[in-house]
């Protein structure tokens, strides 16, 4: 990991360790780093006493939670830095005094300016994935963790980090030829839903809304697991295409069992299990928190071989960043 990337995140940390009381973490932002956070607070719930929240920040702006205060810490994500409801609810936030940290790509952006702890993050085009934006938040977590209750647990997950890079390449090289054979069979589908549990819930709902909804204008749903049987497997069908994703945490139950379900009814599933990443550099009771943002990446490779295959690059747009809204 980058210096300035580790000097930024141990700023931030010691501003949360100072802090005493604290009584809830809040993540805030929309879509795609909404999405981002999902694992960090499965992360936080699985390990941590504190609650913690996931919350798009229009919603967190209009409502604003009654607990949002001076024992708080709310951590935001904008990759341009320039979201107007991100950037509202870390200055409101900051206006209630709790502790705001934000990730952003863009240094001096209106994010940038208004929260008091920023993190920069690499985008796509760095080689070294170790600097990309799930890989900093993970990182700030188990450091937030380990500061707040020491455990070597957090100190050997803080070391995971840095053997990222190789196990995400290592991974996209694994299923490329898969995400090839996905792009081709599904390139004409009008709709795909997708499902998943625990901490691959967040990389399922982004690939839904972002990928497939925003970058190639399909139909999806993002599922979860342990609701697919109280409404969504009404909808299975021989022709219904669902991604799954079975995850390696405490959740993975709920994945089999929708799976099983599924394959009984449909033959167009695609299968992505967390059991069969390249994860041999990982700690064994750290691999369930590894493997979501492993999920992601595997994903983005999905996403970019569909794109190849639809004659549709994930750059285009109909309406964001294009008009008034």
């Amino acid at each position: 990991m980058k210096r300035e990337h580790m000097e930024q995140i141990n700023t931030a940390t010691k501003a949360v360790q100072v802090k005493k009381n604290i009584n809830h973490f809040y993540f805030v932002a929309c879509g795609g780093s909404m999405a981002l956070m999902m694992p960090a607070r499965y992360i936080l719930d699985c390990e941590c006493e504190i609650p913690a929240t996931v919350y798009t920040a229009n919603e967190f702006v209009h409502r604003i939670p009654k607990a949002l205060g001076t024992d708080s810490v709310v951590i935001t994500c904008s990759m341009r830095g320039k979201t107007p409801e991100t950037v509202e609810a870390t200055r409101l936030a900051k206006e209630k005094g709790a502790l705001t940290i934000s990730l952003s790509h863009n240094i001096g952006s209106p994010l940038w300016e208004t929260t008091e702890y920023p993190i920069h993050y690499d985008w796509l085009d760095e080689p070294d994935m170790t600097n990309h934006n799930h890989t900093i938040l993970h990182c700030l977590i188990f450091k937030i963790l380990n500061a707040i209750q020491p455990n070597e647990k957090y100190e050997r997950a803080c070391r995971c980090i840095d053997k990222m890079d190789g196990i995400f390449k290592a991974n996209i090289e694994k299923y490329s030829s898969k995400a090839i054979e996905f792009g081709a069979n599904y390139k004409r589908e009008k709709v795909i839903y997708t499902m998943a549990s625990g901490g691959n819930y967040g990389p399922a709902y982004s690939f839904a809304i972002c990928l497939l909804m925003e970058m190639q204008w399909i139909n999806s749903n993002a599922i979860h697991s342990g609701e697919y049987f109280h409404g969504p497997f009404e909808i299975t069908d021989a022709d219904v295409p669902f991604i799954i994703i079975k995850g390696i945490d405490k959740s993975r139950y709920l994945d089999e069992r929708a799976y099983s379900f599924c394959k009984k009814y449909t033959n167009k599933i695609v299968l992505i299990d967390a059991a069969d990443f390249d994860m041999k550099d990982i700690d064994e009771d750290l691999k369930g928190y590894f493997a979501s943002i492993v999920t992601g990446v595997v994903l983005r490779g999905y996403a970019d071989a569909l794109a190849d295959h639809r004659g549709h690059p994930l750059t285009v747009r109909r309406y964001m960043w294009r008009m008034e809204y």
